[in-house]
């Protein structure tokens, strides 16, 4: 998948995204999905952070390094996390460059809409193609007053404006996060570039989930999350029976265990 290619989709079939953080995982997700985001929201599922906002550069360069290593024909797109990309369209481009070079990724993705559409030309322009993400920001939550869903009429024009403005910046899709349903529609009519909907809307061009909320590997589950599997469960209880088999002494039983080989004996 390549980002011309991803964009062409705009209004064809449904593009399938998922986070991935590991090798193993984006081998898995790679023979089904279309795009596999290397989200900031790993400092929440997999370092136990409170929120995305502790996320280094560093926590999204290595996390990248392993899914391309695990991709082989998915679009792999890495998170600016918070601070990497504010400061200024020159600060965003040698952060997001060194993000590109040291993963092999295609694209970086990164937060904003009307105020940061002059960084999304800046490294549009500059060979870095750019996935856009507005609407419920996890970035912003100090400022929201935490994860807030807009629904609230009043402010649907600002997040098309948003919308709107990032396209025109170059970006060659965004993610719609967090947003009434009909907002969710109407953005995906007015922009020419594929939306991909979380918490949104069945009719954007795509959807994304947070792969261990799909497969029920993590605890909270947001209201927009249909859980795929009960990984969680399964894990447990294969710890469970581990721990037994321990204590009984059932576990390593023989086929587990190497015999002792006589000196002089081939093989």
């Amino acid at each position: 998948m390549t980002v011309p290619k991803f964009a062409s989709r705009k209004g064809g079939e449904p593009l399938v995204c998922l986070t991935a953080y590991t090798a193993h995982v984006a081998r898995i997700c790679d023979r089904h999905a279309d795009l596999l985001l290397v989200g900031d929201s790993l400092g929440m599922v997999i370092h136990g952070m409170p929120n995305t906002l502790g996320v280094t550069l560093e926590h999204m360069i290595m996390h990248g390094q392993a899914v391309t290593r695990g991709a082989e024909k998915a679009l792999v797109v890495v998170d600016m996390p918070f601070g990497s990309f504010e400061e200024s369209p020159e600060a965003a481009f040698r952060n997001a460059s060194r993000v590109v070079k040291e993963t092999g990724c295609t694209a970086v993705k990164l937060e904003g809409g009307v105020e940061m559409a002059p960084t999304i030309r800046y490294l549009a322009r500059r060979g870095i193609p750019v996935m856009a993400h507005i609407g419920l920001m996890p970035q912003a939550m100090n400022t929201a007053g935490g994860f807030r869903a807009v629904r609230d009429e009043a402010q649907w024009d600002a997040v098309i404006e948003d919308a709107k403005a990032v396209e025109q910046a170059g970006a060659f899709s965004i993610v719609v996060e967090g947003v009434a349903e009909p907002l969710a529609d109407r953005i995906t009519q007015a922009v020419a570039i594929p939306t991909i909907g979380i918490g949104a809307s069945a009719k954007c061009d795509g959807q994304i989930l947070v792969f261990e909320d799909m497969v029920g590997l993590f605890p909270r589950v947001p209201t927009f999350v249909k859980r795929y599997g009960a990984m969680e469960a399964m894990m447990d209880d294969a710890v469970s029976r581990y721990a037994a088999d321990v204590r009984a002494r059932a576990f390593p039983g023989e086929e587990h265990t190497y015999a002792a080989r006589r000196g002089g004996d081939a093989g």
